[in-house]
C-alpha cells in the first residue's frame, strides 16, 4: 500500500528539489463536475474525461491517524490494509485478484487526515470497482483471521519504511516536538505494540465509527455512462443507512517552549544530517500560499538558495532543501542539511540560519518571486493531468474545504500572493525560540559515538 508519509530520505529529497519546466503563464482548461449527495450521506462527485477508455473511482474517507487514541495509535493505517482482505462477500483474498483479471490497478493511502481507497479500471469495469468498494465500505470481514495477519504486514512496513532506514526516525520525532500534546504528535504509521495489544473488538469498533457512508466522498472519473454510474452507486451504496457522525477530539497545540534539540546517533545513516523544523501553516490557510511560494524560493531547483549557498557556494552540504509537511489542522515547515564527507554539520545548520535570515531581514527579489509563481502555475495543471490525480483533487477540496471547484480556482490564491507576504510569513513562523533541531550522526562516527540507536 502506499503510506502517505514515506519519509525515505531519497524520496523526500527528491521530490523537495523539483524545479518546474518551463516558465509563463500555465493554462488550464476548466475541469467540469457534477455531485450529489445520497441519502445516507455519501457525498459523489463525477468528472468525465473521454481521452482514454479507463475509469478512476476513489473513496476518501474523513479518517486518519487524527481520530485515533494516544494509547492505540496505528489504527487508520491499519485499516488501509484491512481493506483488502475480504468482505462478507468477496472471499478473503481475491480483491487484488478481481482487479488485476479486469486489466485494472488498486492501492491506497493514509495520512494524519484521511485514508483513501483508489481503482483505476478499464471503462467497462467501472461496475467491479464500485460493487468492491461498496462491500468494503459496510461489509468488511473484521475477524481474527485478517486482524493477525494484518498485524505482521503492518509491523514488517514498519520495519521496512522507518526502523530500517536512514533518519527513519525524523518524522516521529518531528511530530512529537511539534505538536506534543495533541492528534498531529503521532504519525499514521503507528506503534507496533498498540497494534499488538488492541482487542478484535477495538478494530471492529473503530469501523462502526468510520466506515460509514456519510463519512466519505466517493468520486467516478474517466470515460463512463453518466445514467449507467448512478445507478450503480445508488444500488451498491445506497443499501447502507447514516451512521452515526465521529467523534472528533480538538486539537491541542500549547506554543512549542523554546528551541528544543536532539541528537540521534543512526546506525544507518553515512553522513550526518540536520532537520530544523517549525510549526507552519495549516493547509488552504492564508498563509499557506505564500509560505508555499517562499520554500520553493528557498528549494526548488539548483537555483535555489539553499542548494547555491550549501552545496554549489560552501560546498559543506550534499544536500539541502525545506518542505511544508501541511495537514488539515496545523502544519510543519522543515529544513533539511545533509552534510558533504567531512564537513561539520553545525556549520550546516549555521548557514541554514543565515540563509533564513537573510529572508526575513531583505525578503526576496522579483526574479525569484516570478519563479515561485511560475512554479506554482505549472504544478497546479500538472498535478491535475489524468483521471486519477483529478479524482485525488476532487476529493480532497470538497472533503477539506466544502468546495470541490477549487480544482479550478485555488491558484488563484497563490496569483494573490506579493512579494511582501512572503518575507511577511517568513517573519512570522521562522522565530529562533520556536524550533525543533534533530541532528543525526552515524553511530560509527568515532571512538566516543553512543551505542547503536540511542539519543542525547
Amino acid at each position: 500500500m502506499k503510506f502517505g508519509f514515506n519519509i525515505r530520505l531519497t524520496g523526500l529529497i527528491g521530490g523537495l528539489l523539483f524545479l518546474a519546466a518551463g516558465a509563463g503563464q500555465a493554462q488550464m482548461n476548466k475541469i467540469e463536475f457534477t455531485e450529489y449527495t445520497l441519502d445516507n450521506g455519501l457525498h459523489v462527485i463525477l468528472h468525465h474525461d473521454k481521452s482514454a477508455p479507463v475509469v478512476s473511482t476513489l473513496l476518501h474517507y474523513r479518517v486518519g491517524s487524527r481520530d485515533e487514541e494516544q494509547n492505540r495509535t496505528g489504527f487508520a493505517h491499519f485499516f488501509e490494509h484491512l481493506m483488502f482482505e475480504g468482505t462478507n462477500n468477496i472471499p478473503r483474498a481475491t480483491i487484488d485478484k478481481y482487479i488485476q483479471e479486469a486489466g485494472g490497478s488498486l492501492n491506497a493511502y493514509t495520512s494524519f487526515d484521511e485514508t483513501v481507497y483508489f481503482f483505476q479500471m478499464p471503462a467497462n469495469e467501472m461496475p467491479l470497482a464500485l460493487w468492491i468498494e461498496s462491500q468494503r465500505m459496510g461489509q468488511l470481514l473484521v475477524d481474527k483471521k485478517g486482524v493477525e495477519t494484518q498485524r505482521s504486514v503492518v509491523k514488517e512496513e514498519r520495519n521496512q519504511r522507518y526502523d530500517n532506514q536512514a533518519y527513519g526516525s525524523l518524522f516521529e520525532k518531528m511530530c512529537s516536538r511539534i505538536f506534543e500534546g495533541g492528534y498531529y504528535s503521532w504519525t499514521p504509521i503507528g506503534s507496533a505494540q498498540h497494534i499488538d495489544s488492541a482487542a478484535i473488538s477495538e478494530f471492529q469498533d473503530f469501523y462502526r465509527r468510520f466506515y460509514q457512508p456519510n463519512n466519505a466522498t466517493l468520486v467516478v472519473a474517466g470515460d463512463f455512462d453518466d445514467d449507467l454510474a448512478r445507478e450503480y452507486i445508488n444500488t451498491y451504496f445506497g443499501q447502507y443507512e447514516e451512521g452515526k457522525d465521529p467523534k472528533r477530539a480538538e486539537l491541542n497545540m500549547p506554543a512549542l517552549k523554546g528551541e528544543q534539540r536532539e541528537k540521534i546517533y543512526d546506525d544507518k545513516a553515512q553522513l550526518p544530517a540536520v532537520f530544523v523544523g517549525y510549526r507552519g501553516p495549516e493547509i488552504g490557510a492564508e498563509d499557506f500560499y505564500p509560505m508555499s511560494m517562499l520554500l520553493d524560493v528557498m528549494s526548488s531547483g539548483e537555483s535555489s538558495r539553499l542548494f547555491q549557498r550549501l552545496v554549489s557556494q560552501d560546498r559543506i552540504a550534499v544536500q539541502a532543501a525545506a518542505s511544508p509537511w501541511s495537514f488539515q489542522q496545523s502544519g510543519i515547515v522543515a529544513f533539511i542539511g545533509v552534510s558533504d564527507v567531512g564537513k561539520d554539520i553545525g556549520m550546516v545548520e549555521k548557514t541554514i540560519y543565515e540563509e533564513i535570515d537573510r529572508v526575513i531581514a531583505e525578503g526576496v527579489t522579483e526574479e525569484e518571486f516570478q519563479k515561485a509563481k511560475n512554479i506554482k502555475e505549472a504544478e497546479f495543471v500538472q498535478g491535475k493531468k489524468n483521471v486519477f490525480s483529478k479524482s485525488q483533487a476532487l476529493a480532497r477540496y470538497h472533503t477539506y474545504f466544502g468546495d470541490a471547484n477549487l480544482i479550478n480556482t485555488e491558484i488563484e490564491y497563490f496569483q494573490n500572493v506579493t512579494r511582501e507576504d512572503l518575507q511577511r510569513v517568513a517573519k512570522k513562523y521562522f522565530g529562533k525560540d520556536d524550533r525543533v533541531v534533530l541532528t543525526y550522526v552515524p553511530a560509527s562516527g568515532g571512538e566516543n559515538t553512543p551505542p547503536s540507536g540511542s539519543g542525547e
